[in-house]
């Protein structure tokens, strides 16, 4: 649905961000975050006060929304139009790769490691018997009758 679709009762019933994101859409460009927001609070019929009052609101919203993106140069945009990034620094070449990074096959792999297994535990434990060869246990009885307590 368009937002000139939609009625002002609508429009009001809306959130901001989901107002946001429709504008961002249907324009297909990057916006300052004030000029976003003015063309939400246009369309809403918010006035100028309330507009200086929830702009600080509204970039939250957008900061923690992960819809949007907020670019270098201080744009936002929707974060579907952009992909990411990895640098990765190899310190034996001192190079840096840049690759594309699916996510979602990155998780998988992580959850094949075996993050339970670890074969230095066995080997520690080999040890600590070691430490506990001389170790001699006695009872409240033999504490008593050598004077310990």
């Amino acid at each position: 649905m368009k937002l000139k679709d939609l009625t002002q009762a609508e429009l009001e019933a809306m959130s901001y961000d989901d107002i946001a994101e429709m504008i961002l859409t249907e324009t297909n460009r990057q916006m300052k975050i004030n000029e976003l927001f003015k063309e939400v609070c246009k369309l809403v019929g918010i006035s100028d006060d309330e507009f200086v009052d929830k702009l600080p609101a509204f970039f939250d919203v957008l900061s923690t929304d992960h819809r949007f993106i907020m670019l270098e140069n201080g744009l936002w945009d929707l974060k579907t139009k952009h992909s990411t990034k990895v640098i990765i620094d190899n310190d034996e070449e001192d190079e840096d790769i840049e690759e594309d990074v699916d996510l979602d096959n990155m998780e998988e792999a992580e959850e094949d490691k075996d993050i339970y297994s670890d074969e230095e535990d066995e080997t520690d434990d080999l040890t600590d018997d070691d430490d506990l060869k001389d170790l001699v246990i006695i009872d409240e009885e033999d504490e008593e009758a050598n004077g310990i307590m």
